[in-house]
């Protein structure tokens, strides 16, 4: 099937010229819309007490996005818990490192950084295995800790700072005329049946971020079409390109097999034409009694 309307389960960027899917869709004439499926919202104060968190028991915190940064500033500030000036904070990416100028004061000797993903954490908790460690997420991440956690016999806890609950969109979205539906998280998948509970894929494309969400899109039913990160499209946006050009590729080998196999044919019944001369003499073979009947009568 040709794409031609994508939607993206993102906000809509403030400049639309720097988001990396408006370069695919003027390349390979699309029309994007951006719609979030799902919003966050605080942990209420009782029940984030309810996990009774002691931070003077914890000697580093663990973040993986700006929201749990803020989430649990303010689910510590409104519940009166005190930070030990000796914590060390560890993010998956350095932009969430310099996030947390926002809160606390940035000291190289306090705040370390990975390149993107818990994962890439690994060899720094490794260098402060005796640390106890705190990692604020939502209420959909609590279970997913990297083995590695494990492995290294490191001891950590998990705290919810907020929730995740999905939009009420099944009034502003027609689902149905989107060739390719692209989701980042779980809850996007889980939005989706919970706007649309009859959903059904039928010919529509399925691009997935991360393997949790494909997992729950696979779990739901759906058909993963699209797939990244992997070690040939390390986004969402050249998995996609890829996907595209890779379609067009097959639209023209499966062109050129149509035009051979016509060409094939056309030679085929051509070759079961009689020759000239063999119509030429069936022709003569008909038009002899006539003409010697028409001698005959001469005589």
């Amino acid at each position: 099937m040709k794409i031609r309307k994508v939607l993206i389960s993102q906000p809509r960027p403030e400049d639309i010229k720097s988001s990396p899917y408006t370069p695919i869709a003027e390349a390979h004439g699309l029309e994007v819309d951006y719609e979030k499926l799902f919003k966050i919202e605080p942990l209420d104060g009782k029940e984030f007490r309810r996990q009774k968190i002691r931070m003077e028991e914890y000697s580093a915190i663990i973040f993986t996005s700006k929201n749990a940064v803020d989430y649990f500033f303010q689910q510590v500030k409104e519940a009166r818990y005190p930070i030990p000036e000796t914590m060390k904070y560890f993010c998956t990416s350095e932009a969430i490192a310099l996030y947390l100028q926002n809160y606390i004061t940035y000291r190289k000797r306090k705040i370390f950084f990975g390149k993107g993903s818990f994962n890439d954490l690994e060899d720094l908790v490794k260098k402060f295995k005796t640390e106890k460690y705190l990692i604020p997420c939502g209420d959909t991440s609590k279970n997913d800790v990297p083995p590695f956690m494990e492995k290294l016999g490191v001891e950590h806890k998990k705290v919810v700072v907020y929730k995740t609950v999905p939009r009420d969109l099944k009034n502003k979205i027609d689902i149905k005329k989107y060739d390719l539906l692209v989701f980042f998280s779980p809850m996007g998948i889980k939005s989706l049946f919970k706007n649309w509970p009859d959903y059904s894929q039928k010919k529509q494309v399925i691009a997935t971020f991360g393997e949790n969400t494909a997992r729950e899109a696979t779990e739901h039913g759906l058909i993963v079409n699209i797939m990244a990160p992997t070690p040939t499209a390390p986004s969402m946006a050249s998995a996609i390109e890829q996907f595209l050009i890779e379609q067009k590729k097959r639209k023209k080998t499966s062109t050129k097999a149509n035009a051979s196999s016509a060409e094939e044919a056309e030679k085929s019944d051509s070759n079961n034409i009689p020759p000239a001369e063999d119509k030429m003499t069936s022709l003569w073979d008909e038009n002899t009694p006539k003409e010697q009947e028409k001698g005959q009568l001469n005589h």
